[in-house]
């Protein structure tokens, strides 16, 4: 399946978001260090990548279509002097895969400068828009990320933070937002935390990312999620921080433990690997194979395959081996050719296939078609059992609220029943993990997530007319 720009969905899986990452902190190259942070964020968004930067009169920003390093390339950062930045990684959930829908988005209006950089999707984005359009705003992208740009220039009479407490009243949906004015840094989440934001310290500065793990790479440490519906502000007077709306239960989003979220981020007070791994072990009691070996789907279904050999006691083995060197943009010109493009990422160790009964642990199945293709792979390289766990529930319902999912015409587990799943990828055996034993992980705070993907009970009111999860402005 290709994208817009001509990638090639190589996984059958929902598509990653976005990635924001934010900086305040005089005296260090703020610019280089939003780099590394959105490197460590590449895996929320591969379509585009921008940086803006503040020095206290004027917000400057570079931004293009392509990895991080391909839109920073050489000297290209030596030109950014300040001391707060914002930075941002896309895919895009809402609005084309082209360069003005790039971000951060930075703007001119009637007290200054400012800059913005979203995730996550507004669900009444049409409405507000076309509001908007009838008082005279004019737009020059398609994302939801300008439709809030217009709001808080409208409503920021007195300051950001008032202007987005109104925002939160009128908006509906997910959002982590970062926000640059020409001196002040500003971090907010949504009153469910649909999407997730945390708060690190660098020396005397303060870091904001979408998740942990960026503050790590840039040697920041860890403070504090972001609460659902706060507002935060950094300047050189400190942080101070407000609240807007706060829903009556957090929402956040559980897909994030599953499959986005890097191993090693914690989120909302959860590390995502003991996650993963607990997923498996919750697995192997549900569903014990009678099986030799178990073997991950590399990288997301790892920890939880080694959760599930533990639980079972079944040996864990590496019977794929993932093509890190692959690039994002290899373009396969004929039907042969993009037939090959699962065996291009993974490949079968038939040293450690050959005669085995093998349990393949992956983290969710959504269309169904690389799973058929890696059941096929793992037969033709000697494999005498196939039986497919899958550490989610079946995936049931589009997201709206960042996430790229099929719409539900696509999700084969709307379509089919586990059985008929099973006998269509050509598997001994599929299982998968039941929302009850999900959520019992997470307990006691297993009502603080979304599951909607799962069981179509939206937090948040959905629109009625949309594309599958994701929004079309054109």
């Amino acid at each position: 399946m290709f994208n817009e720009i001509g990638t090639i969905l190589w996984s059958d899986k929902p598509v990653e978001e976005c990635g924001v990452f934010g900086i305040f902190a005089p005296g260090l190259d703020v610019a280089r260090l939003t780099y590394y942070g959105l490197h460590a964020l590449q895996h929320r968004g591969q379509e585009s990548a921008g940086i803006a930067v503040a020095d206290g009169s004027q917000i400057e920003l570079q931004k293009g279509m392509g990895l991080v390093p391909e839109v920073f390339s050489g000297h290209s950062l030596d030109k950014f002097s300040g001391f707060a930045a914002i930075g941002h990684v896309r895919y895009s959930t809402t609005g084309a895969s082209s360069p003005l829908n790039a971000q951060p988005l930075v703007f001119r209006y009637a007290k200054g400068m400012l800059g913005l950089a979203h995730n996550g999707n507004l669900t009444n984005v049409a409405d507000l828009r076309a509001q908007l359009a009838s008082t005279g705003s004019v737009f020059q992208s398609t994302t939801d990320s300008e439709v809030l740009v217009n709001l808080i220039a409208r409503y920021n009479a007195n300051s950001v933070e008032e202007a987005l407490m109104k925002c939160m009243i009128d908006v509906k949906g997910a959002y982590a937002l970062l926000i640059i004015t020409e001196d002040t840094l500003y971090a907010a989440r949504d009153p469910y935390g649909l999407r997730p934001l945390c708060l690190g310290r660098l020396g005397e500065g303060y870091v904001v990312a979408s998740e942990s793990c960026a503050l790590t790479t840039v040697g920041a440490t860890f403070v504090r999620d972001v609460e659902p519906g706060e507002i935060i502000r950094i300047d050189r007077g400190g942080l101070t921080t407000t609240h807007g709306l706060t829903a009556q239960c957090p929402a956040h989003c559980i897909f994030e433990y599953i499959y986005f979220a890097r191993p090693d981020s914690t989120m909302d007070g959860f590390n995502v690997n003991k996650v993963r791994r607990e997923m498996g072990r919750q697995l192997a009691r549900e569903y014990l194979v009678d099986a030799d070996i178990v073997i991950p789907v590399p990288d997301s279904g790892t920890a939880a395959a080694r959760g599930y050999a533990e639980e079972s006691g079944i040996p864990f083995e590496e019977g794929l081996m993932k093509n890190r060197y692959i690039g994002r943009t290899f373009i396969q010109p004929t039907q042969e050719m993009r037939e090959l493009g699962v065996r291009m990422k993974l490949n079968p160790i038939r040293e450690v296939l050959q005669g085995k009964r093998v349990v393949m642990v992956d983290d969710s199945i959504v269309r169904g078609t690389t799973s058929q293709k890696l059941v096929a792979m793992l037969r033709e390289a000697g494999a005498k059992e196939v039986h497919m766990v899958i550490s989610s529930p079946p995936v049931l319902r589009a997201c709206y609220y960042g996430i790229d999912t099929s719409n539900e015409q696509e999700l084969i587990a709307a379509q089919k029943s586990p059985e008929e799943i099973c006998q269509s990828i050509e598997a001994d055996g599929l299982h998968y993990l039941s929302l009850e034993g999900l959520l019992d992980i997470f307990a006691p705070k297993e009502k603080n997530f979304c599951t909607a993907c799962f069981n179509g009970i939206y937090p948040v009111e959905v629109p009625k007319q949309t594309q599958g999860g994701k929004f079309s402005l054109e």
